[in-house]
């Protein structure tokens, strides 16, 4: 199974992309997890999809990246919360993502979100947020508990580990996760 890993954070030193990296490791052996970065992906302009615009190239990088998504069997969004809502660099790997309406790449892929903030709601807006988006493409998600980890600079050890009652809970999380991927 392949599991695309998207991390709504740019900043290499974030807590996201430590999240994520950490989880990526949760999953059960002969999983392929790997984190997809988007922060090459151009602002998404529907030029780009539009047959009768024929000035307008569309980029190699999503091509790249529909193609990456589309051969996923799961997807799994771990996010901040940018002014309360999904950051920038997410939604529009998501619009990359939805187009063309022909072929939209998150169709039915199972989906996880785990969210995260600095603050204590841990990242409630952006996941909601996400989720709603999510929606659209009729993505299979687990349900409750769902993850929320909020002060995130406190969920890591000394070594930079998830500290082990973060990590249980998350554990738990990507097992109902991987249980929705194997259903699919």
């Amino acid at each position: 199974m392949k599991i695309s890993i998207l991390v709504g954070s740019l900043r290499r030193g974030s807590y996201a992309r430590k999240i994520a990296s950490e989880v990526a490791g949760y999953f059960p052996e002969g999983y392929e997890v790997e984190i997809v970065e988007i922060g090459h992906l151009p602002l998404y302009n529907f030029d780009y999809d539009d047959a009768a615009v024929t000035d307008v190239p569309l980029p190699e990088s999503y091509t790249s990246f529909r193609e990456t998504i589309k051969a996923s069997d799961g997807i799994l969004f771990v996010t901040p919360e940018n002014n309360r809502t999904v950051p920038a660099c997410l939604k529009n790997a998501v619009d990359i993502g939805s187009k063309p309406n022909s072929d939209v790449a998150w169709k039915n892929k199972p989906a996880g979100i785990i969210s995260h903030s600095v603050g204590r709601m841990g990242g409630y807006s952006s996941q909601k947020n996400l989720r709603l988006a999510l929606s659209y493409f009729d993505m299979p998600m687990p349900g409750q508990p769902e993850v929320f980890l909020g002060r995130s600079p406190e969920l890591f050890d000394e070594s930079g580990k998830l500290k082990s009652d973060t990590a249980d809970f998350v554990r738990g999380y990507i097992d109902r996760f991987v249980a929705l991927v194997e259903k699919k």
